[in-house]
């Protein structure tokens, strides 16, 4: 058995030699060859994130593009595991970190680029949570991100006492590995809130349902470039070019593009004359609801177009500045403007009720509520809603109207005999709502009913309005120079014509009244105008395309299989052969390495074949070193498994059969392959595709050390589209995946049943 032992080591030797070289590269000869590895988070939208079209984009991997593209060097964007950030920096996987990482707390840890981001740190809630400020969180379960800065801020040495305070208020704080998780959590109810970056937070509540800001950050920070400690070469080159960008304006652009222009900070390290033109009056950054037409909403083309965002459009063309359309969820509008995310809320925004919350312009239209119903209702008047389930949106001014303080008495009574007043976070939820039955009505704006009803078929609008009521343009509370410049500009539109031409464009002439001569009655219905809004994509389109992204990953878990299977399987059958060896000290040292690697993670061992050449040798490994890693450590796992069947297998094999097979002259050789081989196959089978399955499965560790499969992927494309869907996705090909084997070994074991 010695030489087909030795044939099997030759075999796993020359394969592991083809996929195994170490690579040695220094940060100046990373340079040198033109390419820039940039490290990031590819779950922490707007920051670094997986489109729908399956490319990694956000606002940090656009500012490492453009430096990319004005130094000539090649642009490599780096997914990794945050956990292992450090280990990816030092053994020179990376060039640097790059994806909204916080300088506060860890100025000694790495060599920093210049700060170029204010941000802060927010809770976020469920919507129907109860919870309104940080002293709700009580003896509730709060999550974050392992080694975030808002870990840092609850729990660091620099931790405030009122938050320390804070977090030791709490029944629990939870650590989790990724945002996408933590609002699973939330969503669920394993959590009770997340403390996290604005940016971040906004994004994803403006993507998914149910969940708001609470209005009081608990700390700020700074945001930098954060490379291996002592590289200032590679910081000096990278932080040129950023300043450069800051100058020139590009810095503002992509910032406006990400809607982040009012908390960068970069301009604080250029000189007066060189500051970059990225806030004040040169960017205008509005706020709106885009499911709010025709005030504002995305049309066919996929832009965001409306009444209110054409008026923001002249407004900037007629002050130079540019317009950044931002769109925001309506339940965290306050948190958006107070943190200066938005520099006003423009979208059908009503004073009546608010007028002491923010700086207000002139009112500008009148409008009213009233009551949408199907077209065979039955319902003709408000009174026909007595015993009906009515819909709202959340903080609007039907809801204020009807529920508010300063609703009339006939509208909560009109309020109370609905069977329920049900909250709903926007009009198109509400109207597919009313269309399958699950309300009977809706109250809202008379602008918005008369473009869903001439939108969709089947509704009517109620004769009599519920309230009347004047919309303005929000600015924070004692914002008054830019309200001051907003509404100068107004009036000035207003005098020449050019106000009313762009209501005449919407159908909404009738309802203006920033002109006291132009005033109409207040009640007064509007033709609304016949302007198409693009449809949300479909379920089945949605599906679509995240099976399609999920797939692109099959690809590279199916080569880690089999490649695992191509190594580990002749490797185990040479370490079980040393584990029965009769020489002591060889069988001792296989027994210390299955030992060790059954009682190990995988994860480890994997973190250990692709970090340990740095540590323990002082050998740089280059990013494409990961795969290789995955299908060593993978290998190595497997073939202590794999040795152990062996063994059982080849101990199974009857005492008679090596006796008769040396009666009849056979020589080892010829006694393994002919005798025992083929009855140890038989033998082994059913324990081995166990071991096949988990393989199938365990591919997803693969992460560990950011080599990109089909489960990272399908954790990308949730985080992107806020649904947990793509994950079931993944469970389904992993089903199939082990269907196939199952089939497959099964057939096998019904081929070797000639043996009984």
């Amino acid at each position: 058995m010695s030489k087909m032992l030795q044939k099997a080591a030759a075999v796993s030797a020359a394969a592991l030699m083809l996929i195994s070289p170490f690579a040695c590269t220094s940060y100046a000869e990373v340079i040198e060859d033109g390419t820039f590895t940039v490290g990031f988070d590819s779950e922490f939208p707007p920051y670094g994130y997986k489109d729908e079209s399956g490319e990694y984009v956000g606002f940090d991997l656009d500012l490492a593009q453009e430096v990319c593209n004005r130094r000539g060097w090649t642009l490599v964007k780096q997914p990794i595991d945050w956990d292992s950030k450090d280990m990816e920096l030092k053994t020179g996987a990376i060039d640097c970190i790059w994806n909204g990482f916080t300088i506060d707390g860890r100025e000694d840890d790495y060599t920093w680029s210049v700060p170029y981001i204010d941000n802060s740190q927010v809770i976020v809630v469920k919507s129907d949570s109860g919870i309104t400020d940080v002293s709700g969180l009580a003896g509730k379960v709060v999550a974050v991100q392992t080694d975030s800065s808002a870990l840092a801020a609850l729990t660091g040495e620099d931790a405030t006492e009122e938050n320390k305070a804070l977090c030791a208020s709490f029944s629990e704080l939870q650590q989790v590995g990724d945002y996408n998780s933590a609002f699973l959590n939330l969503d669920t109810g394993a959590v009770d809130a997340i403390c996290l970056d604005v940016g971040v937070a906004a994004y994803e509540v403006k993507a998914r349902n149910g969940f708001e800001i609470l209005s009081e950050p608990i700390s700020s920070e700074k945001y930098g470039v954060g490379f291996l400690k002592g590289n200032t070469e590679l910081r000096d080159a990278v932080q040129d070019t950023m300043l450069e960008m800051a100058a020139d304006g590009t810095f503002g652009n992509i910032a406006d593009k990400w809607g982040l222009s009012s908390n960068l900070c970069i301009g604080d390290a250029l000189s007066d004359n060189a500051q970059p033109q990225q806030s004040g009056t040169d960017v205008f950054t509005v706020g709106f609801d885009s499911e709010f037409p025709p005030y504002g909403y995305k049309d066919e083309s996929g832009e965001y177009v409306g009444f209110d965002l054409d008026l923001a459009q002249e407004v900037c063309n007629r002050r130079g500045w540019i317009l950044v359309k931002q769109p925001i969820d309506w339940d965290s509008k306050d948190m958006e403007l107070k943190t200066g995310a938005i520099d006003c809320i423009w979208n059908g925004f009503t004073i009546d009720g608010r007028e002491d919350d923010y700086t207000w312009s002139i009112p500008y239209i009148d409008n009213s509520q009233v009551i949408v119903v199907k077209s065979d209702s039955g319902i003709t008047d408000a009174s026909g809603l007595a015993g009906k389930v009515v819909a709202v949106q959340t903080d609007s001014s039907a809801l204020a109207a009807l529920t508010g303080e300063d609703a009339t008495e006939e509208n909560k009574a009109l309020c109370a005999s609905f069977s329920e007043l049900q909250q709903v976070g926007d009009y198109n939820s509400a109207f597919l709502n009313l269309e399958t039955g699950a309300v009977d009505a809706i109250c809202l704006d008379v602008g918005v009913a008369s473009y869903e009803v001439n939108a969709r078929k089947g509704f009517v609008i109620l004769d009599a309005p519920i309230s009347s009521e004047k919309y303005g343009v929000g600015f924070l509370k004692g914002n008054t120079v830019l309200r001051d410049e907003v509404q100068t500009t107004m009036l000035e539109m207003a005098a020449d014509g050019t106000f009313n031409d762009i209501a005449d464009k919407w159908g909404l002439t009738s309802s203006v009244c920033i002109d006291e001569e132009a005033l109409t009655a207040a009640d007064s219905e509007t033709d609304a105008a016949e302007i198409g809004q693009k449809p949300e994509k479909s379920f089945a389109e949605r599906l679509g395309y995240m099976t399609g992204a999920v797939a692109k990953g099959l690809l590279t878990s199916l080569a880690i299989f089999l490649l695992t299977l191509l190594f580990a399987l002749p490797l185990g059958l040479l370490i079980a052969a040393g584990r029965m060896s009769r020489l002591k000290i060889l069988s001792s040292l296989i027994k210390l390495y299955i030992s060790v690697v059954r009682g190990t993670p995988l994860m480890l061992q994997l973190l250990v074949v692709f970090f340990g050449p740095y540590y323990l040798f002082g050998v740089r490994t280059s990013s494409g070193f990961r795969f290789t890693a995955v299908i060593i450590g993978f290998s190595l796992n497997y073939a202590a498994y794999f040795a152990e069947i062996y063994r059982s297998g080849i101990q199974a094999v009857p005492r008679g059969q090596y006796e008769a097979a040396d009666i009849l002259g056979y020589t080892k050789m010829q006694r393994f392959f002919k005798i025992v081989f083929p009855q140890m196959v038989k033998n082994i089978l059913p324990s081995m595709t166990n071991e096949i399955i988990t393989l199938v499965k365990d591919t997803s560790l693969a992460f560990a050390v950011s080599c990109t499969e089909m489960f990272t992927l399908a954790k990308q494309v949730a985080a992107a589209e806020a649904t947990i869907l793509p994950l079931f996705i993944a469970g389904v090909f992993y089903y199939v995946f082990n269907a196939v084997v199952a089939f497959l070994t099964g057939r096998a074991e019904h081929r070797l049943n000639y043996f009984r």
